[in-house]
């Protein structure tokens, strides 16, 4: 029995601000990530990260990011709740995705 707990909403929560920000990053690591997302929740979610990106290269609401970030997070908590065996996986690509992501300042 595997007596790592996981706190679904936290999950989705870091899942989401790190998918925000990998949206708008280079087409390099943002197509990695996309993979990787199609792979652990399915095609559509791919679909979904290009329209994420698009909206927020092209978006003229300053609050584009924070708008983004809450529709992704519910929508992974949606999924987590109902495929809670998800949850590492979604975990795992979003440590990988922050190293991946350049630092800023």
């Amino acid at each position: 029995m595997d007596s790592n707990v996981q706190h679904q909403p936290r999950i989705a929560f870091d899942a989401a601000r790190i998918l925000v920000d990998v949206s708008a990053a280079d087409a390099g690591l943002f197509a990695w990530y996309c993979d990787q997302v199609a792979v652990l929740l399915g095609p559509t979610y791919r679909r979904d990260l290009l329209a994420t990106r698009k909206e927020l290269a092209t978006s003229p609401r300053l609050n584009a990011r924070d708008v983004e970030g809450g529709k992704w997070r519910v929508r992974l908590e949606d999924v987590l709740r109902t495929r809670p065996e998800a949850s590492e996986g979604l975990h795992q690509l979003t440590l990988a995705a922050r190293v991946r992501l350049p630092r800023v300042g």
